[in-house]
């Protein structure tokens, strides 16, 4: 089984991601890895730690010749900030005088939850691991993951809905989606320019007032044959592996697969995609539909149509102008702390979201074909394409 652990905290040294469950012989492009790391970084709105960090994986193992090996894989990211706070949060016992406190916790964070959950006496340890910096090892490791399934001509790549209240006004098609991947200048990772200068206006908004603005990611799932994933166990559903993989990206709050929210108030004539026989040729079998309303999965089964999730991103929880708090020392009304923090992530959110979709998708492709060298799974997969044509 394809699993995969990060850890680390915003300000320690490195993050670590550990990879385990590929196949042998998988090609490793380490520039891949990095541009992947890089679009993370990018977006409209972002803050001021972005403009230190330069993320890059450093592979420790099971990577050799620049291909997989069968072992675990071990990266690590460094931080530079790291060099700010290496007096401040030190392995050994340091000075406590120098500790830089969390003392009132900020409505939204981990950080009350955490504090009584540990017993900490303030927010800083928990901060440091709750923070979306986290999500930057979930990219390196979904990088891996997004290698291993170009090899079987599956594609993972994100666009941004939402942002505020502006929103894209019409679908976006693949080739748009693809264009956006591959563009050097990143502001909020939308394929409509209008609709992206709408989102830009709202950003700028709440930049003015110290407010923050959160929005909605779509990530597309190209390529992907029917029959991944499984009805038959509760937990081994492509939706919900995939409706899990998203919602634990930090500040997301809802996970839609498909026309999931507008179908809840919709008849069931006008939601269900209606199946038809000699599709086009560039399609898995010959059963085709018109609409991809159920967002590529039924009955917790891939169909071959393009799968389709979208994250609900909430404003995030650092405000310049802090919310009501209460100070943990002494426990009157104080402000929230504040931390650097961004404005707007989520384009951010939506490349993290590619990562984890990339993982929950390879783990099931695996399970589904498997094969310990790359040689083998590809044999496995064609195998299964040739199956499903005679339908």
């Amino acid at each position: 089984m394809l699993r995969f652990s990060t850890a680390g905290e915003s300000h320690g040294e490195s993050l670590v991601a550990l990879v385990s469950g590929l196949p042998a012989g998988v090609p490793v492009d380490q520039e891949f890895i990095s541009r992947e790391l890089w679009r993370r970084q990018r977006g409209y709105g972002r803050g001021g730690r972005m403009r230190i960090e330069r993320d890059t994986a450093h592979i420790l193992s099971g990577v050799r010749h620049g291909k997989t090996i069968g072992s675990p894989i071990a990266m690590t990211i460094a931080n530079n900030d790291w060099k700010n706070w290496t007096e401040i949060l030190p392995v050994e016992e340091g000075d406590a005088a120098k500790h830089k406190a969390v003392a009132s916790p900020r409505p939204g964070h981990a950080d009350l939850a955490g504090a009584l959950k540990y017993n900490f006496s303030d927010a800083r340890y928990v901060l440091e691991r709750a923070s979306a910096r986290e999500s930057t090892a979930r990219v390196a490791a979904g990088s891996l993951a997004k290698l291993l399934l170009r090899e079987v001509g599956v594609e993972v790549l994100s666009h941004v809905i939402r942002v505020g209240k502006a929103e894209l006004s019409r679908p976006a098609k693949w080739e748009e989606i693809v264009a956006l991947s591959e563009k050097d200048e990143v502001l909020l990772n939308c394929v409509d320019a209008e609709d992206e200068a709408r989102m830009k206006a709202e950003v700028d908004g709440v930049l003015r007032t110290g407010d923050t603005v959160g929005g909605v990611f779509e990530v597309v799932v190209h390529g992907l044959p029917p029959g991944v994933g499984t009805h038959i166990n509760w937990d081994e559903r492509l939706d919900g592996l995939l409706a899990q993989a998203v919602m634990s990206l930090q500040a997301v709050k809802a996970v839609e697969i498909g026309r999931g929210v507008t179908a809840a108030e919709s008849l069931g004539s006008t939601v269900h995609d209606a199946i038809g026989y000699e599709g086009a040729e560039e399609d898995f079998t010959k059963f085709s539909r018109e609409h991809n309303n159920a967002g590529g999965i039924e009955g917790g089964i891939s169909n071959g149509k393009d799968v389709v999730v979208r994250g609900y991103l909430k404003p995030i929880s650092t405000l310049r102008r802090p919310l009501g708090s209460v100070s943990f020392e002494t426990r009157e009304p104080v402000k929230a702390a504040y931390e650097r923090s961004d404005v707007c992530v989520v384009p951010a959110a939506g490349v993290a979201s590619e990562a984890m979709v990339a993982l929950a998708v390879a783990r099931l492709v695996l399970e589904k074909f498997g094969g310990d060298s790359l040689g083998e799974l590809k044999r496995n997969y064609i195998g299964y394409l040739e199956q499903i044509k005679q339908f």
